[in-house]
Formats: C-alpha cells, structure tokens, sequence
C-alpha cells in the first residue's frame, strides 16, 4: 500500500476528513495543510485504519477534538478589553458604512 492511500479508511473516517478539513480552510489554513492535518486528526481519534484488516475494534478517542475546540478562541482572550471594544466598534462600523 503506497503512502498517502486511504483505501483503508471507512467512509465515515472520510467524512470526518473532510469535515475538520473544511473547518481548516473556513480559518484560511492552505488546502494540503488542511487536508494533512485533518487526517492528523481522524489519525489520532480513530488509530488508524478501520477497515477490515487493519486492527478494527478499537474506541475512538475524542479527545483531540476537545483540545482544539478548547483552544480555539485564546488569542482573542488574551487581549485587552479596550482593544477588543476599539475592534468591534471599527467592525460595526464598516458593516454600517458598506450596506448604506
């Protein structure tokens, strides 16, 4: 089996792939940097493979998925208050200025 195949992954695993891929892309993350690290991910939560064969049987791990959802949002946390008050107004106010 060549490397990168994934003949033995299931269509779920696919799916799921696919899925944190978008996630990825939807972030401005490039697309084969999105792809590697959405199969990073279906990796680490499935081990692997699940096709017959290929050590099927084991739990998925969800953990992964929990970690990035944990992270997500920590740069915005670590700003000041006042910077982020000083953004949302600049926002609002393009927003305002475009749709007139």
């Amino acid at each position: 089996m060549p490397r990168g195949d994934k003949s033995s992954y299931t269509d779920k695993q696919k799916r799921q792939a696919e899925h944190i891929e978008e996630g990825y892309e939807h972030r401005g993350v490039p697309e084969k940097e999105a792809e590697r690290r959405a199969w990073a991910t279906v990796n680490k939560e499935t081990h692997g493979g699940k096709k017959s064969g290929s050590g099927r049987g084991t739990e998925e791990d969800h953990s992964p998925s929990r970690k990035g959802g944990r992270l997500g949002g920590a740069a915005s946390a670590k700003r000041p208050a006042a910077e982020k008050s000083r953004s949302a107004k600049k926002a609002a106010q393009t927003r305002k200025r475009r749709a007139a």
